[in-house]
């Protein structure tokens, strides 16, 4: 242990999901660890929020294999010594609504939703099989890249030459080349395709691999956390705490602090300074680059090329509180997804006035959580989320937001207003329960987490992205390492397993846990 208060054994920079798994997983090897956060608050994107007596989730909708018996789960009942539980949201975890009222249910077992597909396309049974069977494929290869990212140079170097036709070939397709490949139907190509907004790239830019961890983390169920996403930071602090470590809040970090070559601790905005001899950095590659780097550091070959790198898809949020019995009337634990043509592609929202909504994701989170009290009112909660451009909100950044604030306001007038009328659409008999509503913006989501273009699933899930090795857990800056997302797969159980992956490269005891 480290005697001084102000020198860590290790110092993680970022508290989402990524960083506190990292911090926790340390924690547990009797690390003293040093977790620091811009926000008000821990817990990046898996925080909560209460405005008129109703609660939210900011980015925790729903998760896969946190079932205590399956991976994620398992990790995080090491990680909390039990304290944190997910529930699951039942036999359907989600609905996909297509054109001409074409519905399809995916839920548990995966056997269950393969019959349903092929019930509808009874002519393409063989290939709905066969995607299936890639799907499973391609999930193994992306979980030998994320391995390979923890390991010793070495070590990675035989493993990636052992593995590397597997690894080539479904990391380095796209969704779409690999479904079109395998699915001659269009409708069943779509809706194979339709829920890439749980990883924010659309099927014809994605690797096949990201849509394969993400896809197929889902086909035993999905889960929520008992008491919304809030619990998993009431989970993990306790466990960094009780090592000798301390998670603060409100203390952002605004340099490395890099003495020959190595990094050695971290300057905070206040102008305090923390040192140790392992650096984390949760906040996403890119912003890592960016905001934490020195000039000349910049420079070199695995910092250009993560430079690169565009940051996922950013989205628009209203966030809905209800009073009424919201079940009766056509809401559901499961979530909804909504798209307006069969081009899945096509949905990414620009934001001119002439450019209709073409895809909505609506979910109720107080319906997942048994522990939630609606009160003799029913209080419920909806947030129905809108993928979008950047270019919708660009000219209101950096300042742009205060100096035209008449603008800025008249524009998010304006989309809550079609993302309110859209919903009313598609649940006429929900619209009047309705008692309180709130936009979320991209620029919120940028300012909260320090994400360039508010892209929430860190960079984009590009064939590029997975076969690069500059997203490996170990800089090439001795004492500087990487985890969360963008070391693994975007959403919270990638964000778990690419923290599990920054502390296994520091401390190898963790590949223990990842079995």
């Amino acid at each position: 242990m480290s005697s001084s208060s102000d020198e860590f054994d290790v110092i993680v920079i970022g508290s989402g999901m990524g960083g506190m798994t990292t911090a926790a997983a340390l924690s547990r090897f009797d690390h003293k660890v040093l977790l620091l956060e811009q926000a008000h608050t821990i817990g990046g994107l898996t925080h909560s929020f209460t405005r008129n007596g109703f609660t939210w989730d900011v980015g925790l909708h729903y998760c896969g294999t946190f079932g205590s018996d399956q991976f994620a789960g398992r990790i995080l009942d090491w990680l909390s010594g039990g304290t944190i539980e997910f529930r699951s949201i039942g036999t359907v975890y989600d609905t996909l609504h297509f054109p001409d009222d074409v519905e399809i249910s995916v839920g548990r077992p995966a056997e269950a939703y393969k019959m349903e597909l092929k019930d509808r396309f009874p002519d393409n049974a063989a290939e709905i099989d066969a995607y299936f069977e890639a799907l499973m494929a391609a999930e193994e290869a992306a979980q030998m890249v994320g391995a390979e990212r923890a390991m010793p140079d070495q070590f990675r170097s035989a493993s990636h030459w052992w593995n590397r036709r597997k690894i080539e070939r479904w990391c380095g397709r796209t969704t779409s080349e690999v479904i079109e490949n395998l699915i001659t139907e269009p409708q069943l190509a779509a809706i194979l395709s339709a829920q890439w907004g749980t990883y924010g790239g659309k099927p014809k830019e994605a690797s096949f691999a990201v849509h394969a961890l993400v896809m197929g983390h889902y086909l035993e169920g999905a889960a929520y956390p008992l008491g919304g996403a809030a619990a998993i930071a009431k989970g993990l602090v306790p466990v960094i705490e009780a090592s000798g470590g301390s998670a603060r809040a409100g203390t952002p970090v605004s340099e490395l602090l890099i003495e020959d070559g190595k990094a050695v601790g971290v300057l905070t905005s206040t102008g305090q300074k923390f040192r140790s001899g392992s650096i984390v950095s949760a906040i996403g590659a890119g912003e890592t680059v960016k905001l934490l780097l020195p000039e000349y550091l910049r420079q070199e070959g695995w910092a250009k090329e993560i430079s690169t790198f565009k940051p996922s898809v950013c989205h628009f949020e209203v966030y809905i509180g209800f009073e009424g019995d919201i079940s009766k009337h056509g809401a559901t634990r499961a979530n909804h997804w909504f798209y307006e043509s069969w081009d899945t592609n096509d949905s990414i929202w620009t934001g001119a006035a002439d450019d209709p909504l073409q895809m909505m994701f609506v979910s109720f989170p107080s319906l997942k959580d048994p522990s939630h009290d609606p009160g003799p009112a029913k209080r419920h909660t909806c947030d129905m989320m809108v993928l979008a451009d950047w270019s919708i909100v660009a000219d209101f950044a950096d300042g742009g937001a205060v100096e035209r604030a008449s603008e800025w306001s008249a524009l998010k007038v304006r989309i809550e207003a079609q993302m309110l009328a859209f919903f009313a659409r598609k649940f006429p008999a929900l619209a009047p329960l309705i008692t309180y509503h709130e936009l979320g913006t991209p620029l919120a989501t940028a300012a909260f987490t320090g994400h360039n273009n508010g892209g929430f699933y860190g960079i984009e899930t590009t064939p590029r992205r997975m076969l690069s090795e500059a997203f490996n857990a170990r800089t090439p800056i001795p004492g500087l390492f990487l985890s969360g997302q963008d070391v693994m797969s975007p959403g919270i159980a990638g964000a778990l397993a690419g923290g599990m992956f920054g502390a296994a490269a520091i401390d190898p005891r963790v590949f223990q846990k990842l079995r």
